[in-house]
């Protein structure tokens, strides 16, 4: 059995951040990274859409959610550069605070990572999943092989997007030493609607202003991307809101259409459009895509102020999601009241849990990453503290 000072198991952002954090603490910490993956850091090499959203210059304590979300905004301190001290590369901010690498590639991301943590001694295992540990400890893994660390580190991410090695299985570790999981939802993910109204829109794409709503109240609001899908919507706003009504029922999304433009304007241009003798399916003519038009006709009166109103409220009821398969990150996890300001257990000293697997989830725009950064870093500070 070989031993080795820590253990971490998970290879994605948090485990990674965790290993070389650790080694640029103390270089003669042995260190092992165990992956149940061909490729470490795959999910952090396809964020952002390949190019690497890793922070978020807009950062505040409103861009957490679940149980740890005081912990993560206290962890994290204000530090949305976090990024930059942990990877070889300049990074650049758009106009939205987002950060990324100036060369806008994610995969660079974890080749400076891996590059200097193979440089610094750390051991990869992987393929291979933790099967079983004890207190002591010991972990037993799938390969066959048993590890004995002082110190151990969960960074194995939550139940979302399973192609990446994260099907929530995992949680069991925690759990065999008496840590409790929240209820889990997919979260930043596609929403399935009623398609009564827009069966004829996919692939389109509009800038909207999206509400999200439950039990008839406003819980979140996000101005970009809606794209029409044939099962629902997609795009950036509905990734944005759609964490606030993970799991809940009765939830509907209001579209407003022409955010910049006041109701009473759209008003009087479908007046204008009548007086002219347009049709009624072409009275939004020009105003917005055609077939968007006609969908929002198709579903109120004729009235120009019903109209107006419906450009500005078009609402459609929220029937689910796509499923964890699709979200971005896991809303819930290994439950945080267990949990002290260094990442480590209150159950089992000398265990760190970090990352997306405890019940912190962030905004989208680079807030789940630099989350994953900060807890992974904060955990190797305890431990090359301790040890």
């Amino acid at each position: 059995m070989q031993k080795y000072d820590v253990a971490i198991v998970g290879g994605g952002a948090s485990g990674l951040a965790c290993a070389l954090s650790l080694k640029r603490l103390d270089n003669k910490l042995s260190v092992v990274v165990i992956d149940g993956g061909e490729r470490l850091g795959k999910k952090l090499a396809a964020t952002g859409n390949g190019q690497g959203n890793v922070s978020n210059r807009n950062l505040s304590r409103d861009n957490y959610h679940g149980g740890g979300a005081r912990l993560a905004y206290e962890t994290i301190a204000g530090d949305f550069m976090l990024p930059a001290a942990l990877f070889n590369c300049l990074f650049t901010c758009d106009g939205e605070g987002r950060i990324y690498p100036s060369g806008r590639q994610a995969s660079a991301l974890v080749d400076s990572l891996l590059r200097e943590l193979s440089a610094s001694g750390v051991r990869f295992v992987n393929p291979a999943r933790v099967v079983g540990i004890w207190q002591g400890f010991r972990l037993s893994l799938s390969s066959g092989e048993s590890i004995a660390a002082q110190k151990v580190v969960l960074a194995c991410g939550g139940k979302a997007q399973k192609q990446f090695g994260t099907d929530g299985s995992s949680y069991a570790l925690a759990q065999s030493f008496g840590h409790k999981l929240t209820p889990l939802y997919p979260s930043l993910v596609q929403l399935k609607t009623d398609t009564t109204h827009i069966k004829t829109l996919k692939g389109i794409r509009c800038d909207c202003s999206v509400s999200a709503l439950s039990e008839g109240k406003i819980v979140a609001k996000s101005r970009g991307d809606v794209i029409f899908t044939d099962y629902g919507v997609s795009g950036n706003a509905v990734f944005k809101v759609s964490p606030y009504i993970a799991g809940s029922s009765g939830a509907s999304l209001s579209l407003e259409f022409l955010p910049g433009v006041d109701a009473d304007e759209i008003e009087r241009d479908v007046l204008r459009k009548m007086r002219l003798g347009y049709p009624h399916g072409e009275l939004l003519s020009g105003t917005l895509h055609n077939q968007v038009g006609r969908a929002i006709l198709k579903s109120c009166g004729s009235a120009p102020a019903e109209i107006a109103a419906k450009v500005k409220n078009f609402v459609l009821p929220v029937t689910g999601t796509l499923g964890f398969d699709y979200a971005q990150v896991t809303r819930g996890g290994i439950d945080c009241r267990d949990i002290d300001g260094d990442m480590q257990s209150t159950l089992m000293r000398g265990l760190y849990l970090v990352g997306e697997y405890v019940d912190v989830d962030g905004d989208c725009g680079g807030y789940n990453l630099l989350w994953a950064f900060a807890s992974g870093v904060r955990a190797a500070r305890s431990i090359a503290g301790s040890l």
